[in-house]
């Protein structure tokens, strides 16, 4: 840029998980690239779930952040890093975990704002999300839950779209949001989407139609990273529906997840507040391997294979097991591909179609790196 100016990107990233750590690579990794497009991104604090580091100076040096990865993928918390004239830490009381935060936050001063990006997997973070968006603070989004709150909620973090970017919480790299968002924009009303919008059950199905169990196709997904950290967020089919519900509201329906039909891949019996995360992985999905298979070989017997779908059509929004042709879009995902389709006035007889990667923490992590860099131009450049 003309004079060395550039464009200071000052982010306070919530949650240092998978997604946070591989964020803060793509970060490090990319300092060149960004410093050839005239762009800085700053990290000014970091948090987890019992404490934050917060830079005392101008922020966190790359030094810090190469710490902070270090701790972060031993398992520990971030106030066991050491202690600095660079950055201080402090832990929160659960009892007052969200005021904390606000107030580390808020100490930050920058003229333009904060940059906030979430990439927990908690609803711990909405009150602090709506605080800072309502002081003027820019919201980059990983975490779904924010905007599958209260309608409240969702109107406070969506009535400045331009501060708002949430790529990440639907298709994970893939530009899902954009797309709907360009229909919606140029008044060619949508009228219906369909979409498997799960990589985790995208990958399970296809794993049954290739003749694998439940069981083992779902352990090979949490190796792989493709499932939430309890499984059983993917296979109650909750992560879809709620990927759905922000679908359905960015359309302006104004509805909850209860008003959403949701088909669960396991029984009541077997939810969290009844069997812990290893007892479900050792024990309850052996149990379902009988019936899983019955429904993938009926499905067969009729020529097509089970997909997990999404539906929102007729003020109506239903997500489940679906039945389709094996050479529909839909019949030939592959993998963990995510697949959209977009029926509107100019769409209506053949639908807009994307298809793409739509799970893992990289993938993800570069959804929110692009929506960061997405934002810059409400930043003012120096020197």
């Amino acid at each position: 840029m003309v004079g060395g100016t550039k464009k200071l990107l000052p982010v306070v990233l919530l949650g240092c998980g998978g997604v946070g750590q591989q964020l803060l690579s793509h970060i490090l990794n990319n300092r060149s690239l960004h410093a050839a497009q005239g762009v800085r991104i700053s990290v000014q604090a970091i948090c987890d779930s019992n404490s934050i580091a917060v830079s005392k100076q101008n922020e966190l040096n790359d030094v810090t952040l190469n710490q902070i990865q270090v701790v972060k993928s031993s398992k520990l918390p971030i106030s066991s890093l050491p202690s600095s004239d660079l950055y201080s830490v402090s832990t929160f009381q659960s009892t007052s975990k969200t005021r904390d935060i606000s107030k580390h936050i808020e100490s930050l001063n920058f003229q333009n704002g904060l940059i906030l990006v979430d990439c927990t997997a908690s609803d711990e973070t909405t009150t602090i999300l709506t605080r800072c968006a309502e002081r003027g603070y820019s919201i980059v989004l990983a975490n779904k839950k924010p905007l599958t709150s209260s309608m409240d909620a969702y109107h406070i973090l969506s009535r400045r779209w331009r501060y708002l970017r949430c790529e990440s919480t639907v298709g994970a790299g893939l530009p899902v949001i954009s797309a709907l968002m360009r229909f919606l924009t140029s008044g060619d009303p949508v009228c219906q989407v369909v979409g498997a919008l799960s990589g985790t059950l995208g990958y399970v199905m296809n794993g049954l139609q290739e003749g694998q169990c439940l069981s083992l196709v779902v352990q090979q997904a949490k190796l792989l990273g493709y499932t939430e950290p309890d499984p059983r967020d993917d296979l109650s089919g909750m992560d879809v529906a709620r990927k759905a519900l922000i679908l359905a509201r960015l359309m302006g329906w104004s509805i909850n997840m209860e008003d959403i039909a949701v088909e669960s891949l396991f029984p009541t019996e077997m939810e969290q507040n009844k069997m812990t995360t290893d007892q479900f992985l050792k024990e309850g999905l052996l149990s379902l391997d009988a019936e899983m298979n019955e429904r993938v070989n009926s499905a067969k017997k009729a020529g097509k294979v089970l997909r997990y779908v999404a539906t929102i059509a007729d003020g109506s929004c239903k997500v489940g097991l679906v039945a389709v042709s094996h050479d529909s879009p839909l019949g030939q995902l592959k993998g963990s591909d995510n697949l959209i389709e977009i029926y509107s006035r100019c769409y209506k007889e053949s639908p807009f179609v994307m298809r793409g990667a739509g799970a893992g923490n990289d993938t993800t992590a570069c959804g929110v790196l692009a929506d960061i860099l997405d934002l810059q131009d409400l930043y003012e450049s120096s020197s």
